[in-house]
């Protein structure tokens, strides 16, 4: 049977050959993959299509619409016409046709300046689909660089665990070789192996949650979510990110802000376009028409007519009911509304901002602690080490400075992680995330 330590080593070796098989993903790529793949990109791109195909002037109703028409029909008919004198006149299956072409021309050259209003909405649209599609790609990024820096702190766990079952293995190895000599108990043999258990458990553990991180980033990059690949160990942060700076890129760039300004701005061209009722209509109309009948029971049995038709016409609402006056009344409202959301947005983002950069400094100075932290503890663990193999100290002091290791070392990875989403969100509330973040 296969003692631990043989398993430990063939384990180690089956992993690395694995690793040495799979793709190493780089941040860039993993976005650059996303970028290409991801739904809501390509979503947000023809949703942004289709507002600038609505931002043309005929939209807006400023050009003159044409219609063609053609009909042809016609009737059979029995007939008996009875004249004053004579005798009467019968026609049987008598055929009438009727063939009609022509177009219309119909152009609103005024409205009140409506459809003025209507263009520059068409085009404030145009800018919010820009913006949507902006904020779907921010997004998008940020997702895929929290689940990258995820899958690089799960990796560096995994590393911090196996770094665990070498010392457990070690210690067991120490207790059962004092056990021969006759210099130590079978006690300590057996919890070493207890404690060599729960750190075997923990760095499976520690895998699954790996394996889990890499299928999430594969989802945010579509791509098949049972591809295996690894990742550089190292989480850099960006440590010079400055409050004001960002609160002046968040106040020009933030899509939410934008969104709100947009919307406050279509309000107002919504009360500027209703407006517009008030003014009378006018409109042009023309038109080219044809005629072919025939009618072998008509006073003429041939008829046949064309030519062009033409005209001017005005409108004006003179009363409705007040709905004019209610449906500005609520237009001003829209506007009202409008600008207490830009207010309530700007003043939501700004918390955020403050709220992430507190998180941001506070976790800088944690990773500065927790690196020392790690330091302190290594060295206090390789100190125990040689005492404990000297036999100078008992099994539970060794596990204690063991433990004190692990956890300094979880601590500074988790804080590299925090400090790392404290950076991303400030920059993607900054509106100044990249590909390379």
């Amino acid at each position: 049977m296969i003692n631990r330590m043989n398993f430990i080593v063939v384990m180690m070796t089956i992993l690395s050959l694995v690793a040495r098989g799979q793709e190493r993903l780089t941040l860039q790529e993993a976005v650059t993959i996303a970028m290409q793949n991801n739904y809501d990109i390509k979503i947000g791109k023809n949703n942004l299509t289709i507002a600038k195909n609505n931002a043309n002037i005929g939209n807006a109703g400023m050009l003159p619409n044409l219609t063609g028409n053609y009909s042809n029909g016609g009737s059979i008919q029995n007939t008996r016409q009875t004249p004053a004198t004579g005798a009467d006149r019968v026609i049987t299956g008598a055929r009438s046709t009727n063939i009609d072409i022509g177009a219309d021309l119909n152009w609103t050259v005024f409205d009140g300046f409506s459809m003025f209003a209507n263009y520059e909405r068409l085009k404030e649209l145009q800018k919010q689909g820009e913006v949507t599609s902006r904020l779907a790609i921010l997004t998008t990024i940020a997702d895929v660089i929290t689940a990258y820096y995820d899958v690089v702190r799960q990796q560096k766990l995994v590393i911090a665990a196996d770094s665990a079952i070498d010392i457990s293995v070690f210690r067991e190895k120490i207790a059962k070789a004092k056990l021969q000599l006759g210099r130590g108990a079978k006690l300590d043999v057996l919890t070493a192996q207890v404690d060599y258990n729960t750190d075997t458990s923990n760095y499976l553990q520690q895998k699954n949650a790996l394996q889990v991180a890499k299928v999430r980033l594969n989802q945010l990059m579509v791509r098949n979510v049972n591809l295996t690949f690894y990742v550089d160990n190292d989480i850099n942060i960006d440590q010079v990110l400055v409050y004001s700076q960002l609160a002046e890129l968040a106040e020009k760039q933030n899509p939410n802000v934008q969104n709100a300004f947009i919307n406050q701005r279509v309000a107002a061209l919504n009360l500027k376009s209703i407006k517009g009722a008030r003014y009378p209509v006018i409109s042009l109309n023309s038109g080219y028409s044809r005629t072919n009948s025939t009618s072998p029971t008509g006073f003429n049995q041939k008829f046949a007519a064309n030519g062009f038709t033409y005209g001017v016409g005005a409108s004006l609402n003179i009363f409705n009911g007040f709905l004019q006056r209610q449906q500005e009344r609520n237009a001003k409202i829209d506007i009202e509304n409008s600008t207490l959301n830009l207010e309530k947005t700007k003043l939501d983002v700004s918390t955020q901002l403050l709220t992430a950069y507190q998180n941001y400094s506070t976790y800088l100075d944690l990773v500065k602690l927790e690196q020392r932290n790690v330091d302190i503890a290594k060295e206090n663990l390789d100190i125990t080490l040689v005492k404990y193999r000297l036999g100078s100290i008992a099994p539970l002091e060794l596990r204690e400075a063991q433990r004190n290791s692990i956890d300094a070392q979880n601590r500074f990875i988790e804080m590299q992680y925090q400090a790392k989403l404290a950076e991303i969100t400030l920059k993607e509330i900054s509106g100044s995330i990249s590909l390379t973040n």
